[in-house]
């Protein structure tokens, strides 16, 4: 019998119709898909169902990588990798024009995203991601500028991806039931960005440090990267008495610009 475990965040979904309605998203035929958490595999089957072209899992637990493999033997379309996702070198297995798709455990959810967002490589090699979350932090992922849920996922995410909710997703539709709903989101990748980071990490750091301290005037925390508001005169419209949430995303990418000029 495959528990569920409650220190790796599983709850296993278990609605067909919602499985479907998730793969559904994209066309996937003959395209190469990547599973985080593939759990017991209900995602998987219907995504094979699609005729991908190849199909990649990386579980971490340990029975359900070896149930999987039991499951999949002699499948070559298949590859599954024991191994937790943070530390896993997803960037380097990747294929070109990948899909992935997620059920992401509730407690790394957001980890994840930004780890597969600090991709390095350009271009990226994936097209679409397909990620469900707790719906709270859905909400602040996709947050627009000028709402409540607006902050550091939301600008970080942006930069690169163009985000879409798709839909809620009931704790009826899981085994265990979590005590919160899900939301599932489509990233799609940017092809052309006004604004060119050569490493995402500094946006990061930027968005971290001024996030941080959303009550506070920008011009407090930037000073501490700029030493003095000089070098800021450059990035026109930059309003210094601002709090973090009433800048806009593409202010953010310029000032991330301005940091790698400095």
């Amino acid at each position: 019998m495959l528990h569920a475990k409650k220190s790796l965040g599983q709850n296993y979904l278990n609605d067909l119709y919602i499985i479907y309605k998730i793969v559904n998203i994209l066309n996937i035929k003959n395209k190469n898909i990547i599973e985080i958490g593939p759990g017991k595999g209900s995602l998987t089957k219907i995504i094979l169902s699609k005729d991908p072209k190849s199909l990649t899992l990386i579980e971490k637990d340990n029975k359900l990588s070896e149930h999987l493999k039991s499951q999949y033997r002699g499948n070559k379309k298949i590859n599954i990798f024991n191994e937790d996702v943070l530390k896993f070198d997803l960037e380097k297995k990747i294929k070109e024009n990948s899909i992935i798709f997620g059920n992401l455990p509730y407690n790394i959810s957001s980890q994840i995203l930004v780890k597969i967002i600090k991709f390095k490589k350009r271009p990226i090699k994936y097209t679409d991601l397909i990620f469900m979350f707790q719906k709270e932090l859905a909400d602040r992922i996709s947050g627009k500028f000028g709402t409540k849920n607006y902050g550091r996922l939301a600008v970080l995410a942006n930069y690169n991806l163009d985000i879409y909710k798709k839909f809620d997703v009931s704790p009826n539709c899981f085994y265990p039931k979590p005590k919160v709903t899900s939301s599932v989101l489509h990233f799609k990748r940017k092809i052309t960005k006004i604004n060119k980071i050569k490493n995402i990490e500094n946006l990061e750091k930027i968005t971290n440090l001024l996030f941080s301290n959303r009550r506070k005037m920008i011009n407090k925390n930037l000073i501490k990267i700029f030493k003095s508001h000089d070098k800021l005169k450059e990035i026109k419209d930059l309003n210094l008495e601002h709090r973090p949430s009433d800048v806009k995303p593409e202010k953010y990418y310029e000032i991330t610009n301005l940091f790698e000029r400095n």
